[in-house]
Formats: C-alpha cells, sequence, structure tokens
C-alpha cells in the first residue's frame, strides 16, 4: 500500500472530524446564541430550518462540482469556507440576521459534507476494503472534540461570536495544510477485493440511487428522532431526572459511535447488504424496547441496540451510491445525502407532530416501521459475493 493512500485516508479522517467539529461548535452555542439574539424556541426552530434548507441545496451543488472539478480541489474549498462561515451565526443580534447566517452555514456544511463523502468513496475503492464506516465515526468524534472546547470556552468567559471565530481560524488553517494529502484522481480497486453490484444501464442506476436515497431518508429520521427526544423519553415517559434522562442520548451516541468504527471490518466478513439488514433489524429491536418498557435501566439498554443498529447503515448506503457510477460519485451521493438530511430534520418534527395524537413512547413506533421496512429492503445492496453466500448456504 503506497504512502500517498495512506495519507489520502488519513487526511479523509481529518476532514470528517473537521466538519463535525464546526458543526458541534454551532450546537454547544445554540443557547447562549438563542438569548443574545432574544428569539423563543419555535422561532429557533423556524430557523433552523433555514439551516437544513442550506445544508440540502449546498450538497447538490457540491456534488456536481466535485465530479466536474474533483474532491482535491472541492474538499479543502469547502473546507475553507465552511470554516469561515461558523463565525456568521455568533455575530447576529436580530433574528433576520441569525436567518442569513445559519442559512450561508448550512450551505457551506452541505458543500463539505457531499465533497468529502465523495472523496471517501474513492479511497474506499484504493483501498479495495471497506473503510467507509471509520470515516464516519470520526464526524461523532468531532462533535464531542466540540463539545469540549466549547465548554472550555464559555468557562473562560469567550463570547459566542470569539470561541467560533477562533475554531474556525484553526479549521481553515487545517483544511489548507490537509488538502495536500487528498488523492487528485479516482484510483482503481485492486482485483478481487471491495465489490459492489455490477454496473447497470443508467436508468437502473438512477433507480437504485432513489431507492438508497429513500433508506437513507428513513435511516437519518430515525438518527432525528433520537437526538432530540431520547432524552425527553426518559424524563417525561419514565419520570428520570434531568441529570440521568441526558445519559439516554449519551448511550445512544456512545454506541453509535463504537458500531462505526467496528462496521468496516464486518462488512468486508458479511458484506454491506447483511450490515444493513442485521442492523436495522436490531435497531428495530431496540427501539421496541424503549417503546414498550417501562424499566430505565430497559429503556437505557433499547437506545443502546438502537444505536448500535443504526451505526452502520447510513455509510453503507452512502457508500454503494458512490461506487454505483464512479464518473458521477459526487451527484449520486449528494442525492442519497441530501434526501437523507431531509430524514434527518424530518425526524423530530414528525415524532412532535405524532404526540399530539399519541404518547411520546407510542409515537416511536413510526420508527419501528422504518426500522422494518429498511431491513426488508436491504437487498438493493445485494452483490455477487451475497448471492455466492446465498448460494452456498442453500447447498447448491
Amino acid at each position: 500500500m503506497s504512502h500517498s493512500l495512506r495519507s489520502a485516508r488519513v487526511a479523509t479522517f481529518v476532514y470528517f472530524s473537521l466538519c463535525g467539529t464546526l458543526m458541534g461548535t454551532w450546537v454547544v452555542n445554540i443557547p447562549a446564541i438563542e438569548e443574545r439574539v432574544g428569539v423563543s424556541h419555535a422561532t429557533l426552530g423556524g430557523l433552523l430550518v433555514l439551516l437544513g434548507l442550506g445544508a440540502f441545496i449546498g450538497m447538490q451543488v457540491a456534488g456536481s462540482l466535485t465530479d466536474k472539478l474533483g474532491a482535491r480541489i472541492v474538499v479543502p474549498a469547502t473546507a475553507v469556507l465552511c470554516s469561515a462561515a461558523l463565525v456568521l451565526p455568533g455575530l447576529p443580534r436580530e433574528p433576520w440576521t441569525l436567518a442569513g447566517a445559519l442559512l450561508v452555514f448550512g450551505f457551506c456544511n452541505g458543500c463539505l459534507d457531499v465533497s468529502m463523502n465523495a472523496h471517501a468513496v474513492h479511497v474506499e475503492k484504493a483501498y479495495g476494503r471497506p473503510v467507509m464506516s471509520a470515516f464516519h465515526a470520526t464526524f461523532s468524534v468531532g462533535g464531542v472534540l466540540a463539545a469540549v472546547v466549547g465548554a472550555a470556552t464559555a468557562s473562560a468567559g469567550l463570547s459566542p461570536a470569539a470561541g467560533m471565530a477562533a475554531m474556525g481560524a484553526l479549521g481553515i488553517v487545517t483544511a489548507l495544510v490537509t488538502a495536500r494529502a487528498l488523492l487528485p484522481t479516482t484510483l482503481t480497486a485492486p482485483a478481487g477485493q471491495v465489490e459492489h453490484t455490477p454496473a447497470a444501464g443508467p436508468r437502473r442506476t438512477g433507480r437504485r440511487i432513489w431507492i438508497l436515497a429513500a433508506l437513507a431518508l428513513m435511516v437519518m429520521l430515525c438518527e432525528g428522532a433520537a437526538n432530540d427526544w431520547s432524552a425527553l423519553h426518559l424524563k417525561d415517559v419514565l419520570g428520570a431526572p434531568a441529570s440521568t434522562a441526558a445519559f439516554a442520548y449519551g448511550t445512544f451516541a456512545a454506541t453509535m459511535t463504537i458500531g462505526r468504527l467496528l462496521a468496516d471490518r464486518l462488512v468486508a466478513r458479511f458484506g454491506s447488504m447483511a450490515i444493513l439488514r442485521y442492523g436495522a433489524t436490531t435497531a428495530a429491536v431496540g427501539i421496541t424496547i424503549v417503546t414498550v418498557s417501562p424499566w430505565i435501566w430497559a429503556a437505557f439498554a433499547g437506545w443502546a441496540l438502537f444505536g448500535l443498529g443504526l451505526s452502520g447503515c447510513v455509510p453503507q448506503l452512502f457508500s454503494a451510491a458512490g461506487h454505483a457510477d464512479p464518473s458521477a460519485a459526487g451527484a449520486n451521493v449528494s442525492r442519497v445525502a441530501g434526501l437523507g438530511y431531509v430524514g434527518m430534520l424530518a425526524g423530530p418534527a414528525a415524532i412532535g407532530w405524532l404526540t399530539h395524537l399519541v404518547a411520546l413512547n407510542h409515537a416511536f413506533v413510526l420508527l419501528i416501521l422504518l426500522c422494518a421496512i429498511t431491513a426488508v429492503a436491504a437487498g438493493v445492496l445485494r452483490t455477487d459475493s451475497d448471492r455466492s453466500r446465498e448460494l452456498a448456504a442453500s447447498g447448491t
């Protein structure tokens, strides 16, 4: 394995971690920014829609640009723009200026998200074995780093704008220093290693991409729901103290990170279809326990299984989209990531709407159904190796 390929993999880890850190820095500063601008929770929720809208638009733009110009140009450029835009939400004092800042930051973040995932597909192809899940794990690690740094800057008395500007400046330097290690072109995978569904015609490939996008929407809707409702479930449904309830999301996030660190080895052994199918099944079991259990300890176990099951699903969908047509990897990843991001934003809202009709834990039945549908539809990732395993298992 060449030194340049190892360097490219390390660089990809850096960009994923940077993206998670930048987004996490915004998240940890939300309470202070909300107080400074003087908006209610409801108004802030509406403003966050603009963040998502900007990200969705950025994903579509970056996908085509990455295919035309190459990830080696687009990834560092968008990382610099995203780092520079991080300070914008920390400056406004009026809601309308915060709205514009979130739209711009969301756009830049969406561009970075898609371009770095497209480059990760190229790295995975060059390695000849699954490596995508580990990249997504470092995104989560970046969020943890942002929480630690955010707590430190707040305790030091720095304003949100100052802390975000400092993190943005560090991000710019990191993006520029790391840029040279990225792959200049799409490399060919070693023969007989990473295998994906055989090439099909443009129409069939297009249908497959939209199926992958629909599955990404369902899986990321589940993730978004866990992000916003896990702690509230323990507090409001099971009566746990706020300090205890906070660990519900921590449990979910921890098992998701661990699962992504382990998923690549499991994919290499069992295939991406098995990871999606059994991962979604595990997630369905976990959220079912959450839905029906009256015990706090069982709820923790359920959220842990939910995170573990979902952990490997999204990386397999992104990887499959990027490998479906290497010449259009950026555009295909942008479609899957874009619709998935819609699901991430829709998850909390969907559960919130259902709580007007049923109890919060009963609203989680929607998540059970989505996980079950994903498990059933996992055959879209079937490869020649999967077919060989099935034939061997059946003895034919």
